[in-house]
């Protein structure tokens, strides 16, 4: 830690202390004046709201504050006479005149009307992109990202703080993909979720929660974190929405829109979008067999190119009924259709020991897919006071079918796949939260999710007939019941929250065209634990720990063959169990005038952890042995790390955030498995191994108020059990401007400028090693177009502090 960060750690816990035991402030010292700001009609917290102090002699503001998430403030003033101004954009301001204020007091609750004379003459402006640190979680507010105008979810994603997405969609936490995904508070449930956030168009979300250690109050599912997506709803009465048009290379084109309609009781909101995607990518992989004395047998080089194309439409429409001033209601339908193709070519070229040519072939996979998801969610929430005494209950109903099927054609063969997955799912949570006293807080909740999931493989031969051994029917049943309590409470500068979690899980794995039938009963409590300190009104520390799990699912345990390779195959393992997870994580917060420092250091305990393992199946192609990929239960994994994210505005026009994760990773555990001659093997797969990754962004206002970012992010090298992953590095920029009086906003994107982001690695098998590239998508260009019309100003750009990063120090850390 830097010498001049430690003094000042030191100077503010003497600070502190001093003041803990210092008397009653005498007549000439600052008091504190509180109070909250809430919406009157919808009774829900105004954040950002300011209160201002002025003389009643001067117009002159004295002093002032803003409101929390909770629409909260406490804000220090000298004794006096003042009036009073509270206000929010787009909102009636209130006014209290001639206030003495001579020691500490509590203003209450102010509730503002909104404004409709402003609304329709409020000059229309872009959003911008906003990061809020808190405690427990890093808010990403979306706005009109130029980096992501006419992208995806998955754009986004590769843009918030402890973030990362692949170039195949895959999302991960901290380097972890062992997380969990929520979509307004649920679980997603598309059985391709990398696909699902490739349907859903940025401009639907508001905002992006990371919860690195979450707790009681969510699933228990997700080993390293959740990512929770809040998609948008419009909060201004009349009609106001959002257009975007976009095209780039390779071929992609599309069209959304976001509407909203908003009336005293009614609030009408949809988004719909269209787009067609062309990602081309390639790969190479060459290897070296050994004889058994280790001398060179052959060498074999594969050549890939790959291009997909895929046309997916999302649409979402809802209403939400305020039945009473306390009393909310909500109702959506969600809707998402896609289909695609798959050309995959790859070229095989054979050498013998001495490295000359011997022999080519190819193998080419032409595929298709389709996938419809239609999901209903209703919400309820009936608040009992203003205080946050509330009951919440949500209900979903989903199905979801995904079909695909591949030709497969050779040099001297050819097969055909057909892959056909249908699932359903019913979830019901409660959640009721009751405040007790000045700062303490009680929650309890139930939630139950039932699930099952049907998929069909089926590999043929060139006769058109199934072969057993590549196919099979899997059935999946999951039912989870689920509750939980827990209570969280203040005392001086601590915050306490303390929930305990039960679940109990019912699974049965079946495959039924070779009748095997698996069930899986367990029950598990998930204890969880939050305590923060604030040091000062710029500084928090915060410490917490929390139990989770990890429930293998899809790929990871369909049995069904990845036959998209004849020699490098992958297949599910349908027997996996659960690991389970303790997290520990110590954070620290600092602000000042121009930059916002956030630091943690976090270790998680896994036992069971799921590991992927590649071994000779005892089979070869013309002389070339297969190897089948395929995950286990490894045994136990230690990940440490720190993780720190610095947001800086040196000056208006320039805005700096950088994220940088550090972590080391120590796995123990051993494969077994029986090689041609019968003999079993056991492979040693302990590791240990240290991997980075970062991301810096820049933002830059140039002259003629065109706005310029850029991206950077680095992935460090790391060792595994059976080989290496190279590093990996990509940049993004983008462009924009706003025209037609700033109703409408042109930017213009290159995603991977360098064309370098591609997964590179080393893998060393026994008789076997090879070097391995990878890139799913290359270098892209993107231009859109957006018009807004009747929608105002993001209201967190228009009262959020200037250097766009608040926490909220009294919040429970839940």
């Amino acid at each position: 830690m830097p010498k001049k960060l430690k003094n000042l750690l030191a100077l503010a816990f003497i600070f502190t202390s001093l003041i803990i035991f210092a008397q009653q402030p005498a007549p000439s010292q600052k008091v504190k004046v509180s109070g909250k700001v809430i919406e009157k009609l919808s009774k829900q917290p105004l954040e950002y709201a300011t209160i201002t102090f002025m003389s009643a002699k001067n117009p002159k503001a004295l002093a002032g504050g803003i409101t929390n998430a909770k629409g909260e403030y406490s804000i220090d003033v000298t004794p006096g006479i003042y009036d009073v101004k509270i206000e929010f954009i787009s909102f009636k301001p209130t006014e209290i005149k001639q206030k003495s204020i001579q020691g500490n007091i509590d203003l209450g609750t102010t509730a503002l009307d909104e404004d409709a004379n402003q609304l329709n003459e409020v000059v229309v402006r872009a959003e911008k992109s906003t990061v809020e640190i808190k405690l427990d979680k890093k808010v990403y507010n979306v706005g009109q990202d130029m980096m992501v105008k006419g992208g995806t979810v998955s754009d986004v994603l590769d843009n918030v703080p402890s973030v990362s997405v692949d170039t195949e969609g895959n999302v991960s936490l901290r380097g972890s993909d062992n997380i969990r995904i929520l979509i307004d508070g649920r679980p997603s449930n598309a059985i391709n979720i990398a696909e699902a956030l490739r349907q859903i168009p940025a401009d639907a979300i508001d905002k992006v929660e990371v919860i690195t250690n979450p707790s009681a109050r969510y699933d228990a599912e997700g080993g390293s974190g959740l990512i929770n997506i809040i998609l948008k709803k419009g909060k201004n009465q009349g009609i106001n929405g959002t257009f975007i048009a976009s095209t780039g290379l390779p071929e992609t084109y599309g069209l959304s829109a976001n509407l909203n309609y908003k009336t005293e009781k009614l609030n009408y909101f949809t988004t719909a979008g269209y787009n067609h995607r062309t990602n081309e990518g390639g790969g190479l992989t060459n290897s070296e067999y050994f004889n058994t004395d280790g001398t060179p047998k052959s060498f074999l080089e594969e050549n890939r190119d790959t291009k997909r194309t895929s046309d997916g439409f999302n649409g979402r429409a809802g209403i939400e009924w305020v039945i009473s001033p306390t009393t909310f209601w909500t109702n959506s339908i969600n809707y998402q259709k896609n289909s695609g193709d798959t050309r995959d070519l790859i070229n095989y070229n054979s050498f013998d020991a001495a490295h000359a040519f011997t022999n080519s072939s190819f193998r080419l996979n032409d595929g298709n897919t389709g996938s419809q998801n239609v999901e209903y969610a209703s919400n309820l929430i009936q608040n009992f006071n203003d205080k946050g005494h509330k009951l919440t209950v949500d209900g979903s109903i989903s199905r979801n079918t995904d079909d695909s099927n591949s030709l497969i054609t050779a040099t001297n063969d050819f097969n055909n796949t057909l892959n056909n997955q249908v699932q359903k799912q019913v979830q019901f949570q409660a959640d009721y939260v009751l405040p007790i006293g000045e700062g303490s807080q009680f929650e309890a909740g139930y939630k139950g999710s039932f699930g099952d999931l049907n998929n069909k493989y089926y590999v043929l031969d060139d006769q058109g007939a199934t072969i057993p051994r590549l196919s099979n029917t899997l059935q999946y049943k999951e039912n989870i019941n689920a509750i939980y309590t827990q209570y969280g409470f203040k005392v001086n500068k601590f915050s306490y929250l303390f929930g305990l979690r039960w679940e109990d899980t019912n699974i049965q794995v079946n495959l039924l065209d070779t009748n095997v039938f698996n069930t899986k009963k367990y029950n598990n409590l998930f204890p969880s634990a939050f305590i923060s300190y604030e040091i000062s009104k710029q500084s928090n520390f915060t410490a917490s720990y929390s139990k989770r799990l990890s429930r293998p699912r899809g790929r990871f345990m369909n049995p069904a063959t990845n036959y998209s390779s004849n020699i490098n195959i992958f297949q599910g393992n349908p027997d996996l169990d659960p690991s389970l997870t303790d997290k520990y994580d110590i954070g620290y917060i600092k602000r000042w005038d121009k930059v916002t420092f956030n630091t943690s250091a976090y270790f998680e305990d896994t036992k069971d952890v799921f590991s992927f393992v590649r071994s000779p199946t005892g089979e070869d192609v013309n002389g070339i042995p297969v190897i089948l990929s395929r995950p286990i239960n490894l045994g136990k994994e230690q990940k440490f790390g720190f993780e720190f994210t610095l947001n800086y505005t040196p000056f208006k026009w320039w805005k700096l955030n950088s994220n940088f994760n550090l972590y080391n990773v120590k796995t123990t555990g051993e494969n077994s498995y029986t090689d041609t001659n019968g003999v079993v093997v056991t492979q040693n797969l302990d590791n240990q191994a240290n991997s980075w990754f970062a991301r810096i962004n820049s933002k830059l206002t140039l002259p003629h108020k065109i706005d310029w970012q850029l991206t950077g992010m680095y992935n460090g090298p790391q060792n595994t059990a059976q080989g290496k992953n190279l590093g990996q590095f990509g940049m993004n920029t983008a462009f924009s401007k706003d025209i037609l009086k700033d109703k409408a906003t042109v930017a213009f994107n290159i995603s991977d400028i360098f064309n370098s982001r591609i997964m590179k690695s080393y893998t060393h098998l026994e008789g076997q090693t090879s070097y391995s590239e990878m890139q799913f998508r290359k270098r892209q260009f993107n231009l859109s177009f957006t018009y807004r019309f009747n929608k105002t100003k993001n209201e967190r750009e228009k009262q959020a502090p200037k250097n766009e990063n608040n926490d909220n120090g009294g919040e429970f850390p839940g």
